[in-house]
């Protein structure tokens, strides 16, 4: 936990999982909000002014740093993921200015109230908690405000992967940031901190038993940080019922390894043997291999490219 000796925190947001999953030496990957493009009729602004991309605490608001605070005291305008969240950090560090929301549901009209203030003077860019447009709203914004021609800087400071990565003790040349999970089906994942047992086993089934670091409240008072396999990190997770903000770091597949396959872990075959006598038991029918497999993607909501190559390629 960063020392501050007020132990002041960060307002809370809505509980989460973040999950980075490291990959092979010189392979990086990140990955990128998609959505709406930027109007290619937008006024030109001119370098004149400046976009600040501004990190906050992701808890402990001893993280703040001089310069954010700075050049939150000086822009003529903040947009906000969340005023009302926001507003506690700008009222404990006593800055005056001005608010705006903007988040997923009005990013698109609030883009060009953001870029007319943008064209009279400079504008901060925050979310609620560690660096934004990182699986945070920003991304349309941003790239409207190089369009125009303004200035965009940003300032580094918290952020949940970063911290999560230089605690979690192991080795990595690169990293593969996933974000979020999605909530549903066949996407497969959880965001909310009630679901963190049954993202780990989930987890086990794709990946295998592999090393997994579980970041529990990263800078806050309580901030955890256990380490093991997967299949530890389960049996951690049944005796101490999940609260707070989680980041989960995986360790990446090693070539040559003697557990290459998502598949290979002992802890596996009893759920591998399930989805093989069922996937038989599909083959057999009316929609051959190709119907099982679809039938399969859909029931275990795992990749039709994963269960492919265990279930055909490997047969």
């Amino acid at each position: 936990m960063a020392s501050n000796p007020s132990q002041h925190e960060a307002p809370r947001g809505p509980g989460g999982i973040t999950t980075l999953a490291g990959v092979k030496s010189n392979e990086t990957a990140v990955g990128g909000a998609s959505g709406p493009g930027v109007d290619g009729d937008s006024q030109p602004i001119g370098p004149a002014t400046c976009l600040y991309v501004v990190s906050t605490p992701i808890g402990n608001l001893g993280d703040m740093t001089y310069r954010a605070v700075s050049v939150l005291r000086s822009v003529s305008l903040v947009v906000a993921e969340d005023t009302r969240h926001t507003g506690v950090l700008l009222k404990h560090f006593e800055i005056t200015a001005p608010m705006v929301s903007y988040h997923a549901h009005n990013r698109v009209a609030r883009l060009p109230r953001i870029l007319d203030a943008l064209g009279r003077g400079d504008v901060a860019l925050v979310t609620d908690a560690g660096t934004p447009v990182i699986s945070d709203p920003g991304q349309e914004l941003v790239a409207a405000a190089w369009v125009a021609g303004a200035r965009v800087e940003a300032l580094p400071g918290a952020s949940a992967p970063m911290a999560a990565l230089a605690v979690c003790g192991m080795p990595f040349s690169s990293a593969h940031f996933v974000g979020f999970f999605p909530r549903r089906g066949t996407e497969r994942g959880f965001e909310a901190p009630h679901r963190l047992e049954a993202c780990l086993a989930d987890m086990m089934v794709v990946f295998g038993n592999r090393e997994v670091a579980v970041c529990n409240d990263l800078t806050k008072k309580f901030e955890r940080v256990f380490r093991g396999t997967i299949t530890a990190a389960i049996a951690d997770a049944q005796s101490h019922p999940p609260r707070g903000e989680y980041t989960l770091v995986v360790a990446g597949h090693v070539e040559g390894a003697d557990n290459p396959g998502p598949f290979s872990e002992p802890d596996s075959v009893t759920r591998i043997d399930a989805l093989r006598k069922r996937f038989d038991e599909l083959a057999s029918g009316e929609g051959g291999t190709r119907g099982a497999l679809r039938t399969l993607v859909a029931e275990s909501g795992l990749s039709r490219k994963l269960l492919y190559r265990e279930f055909i390629t490997r047969a």
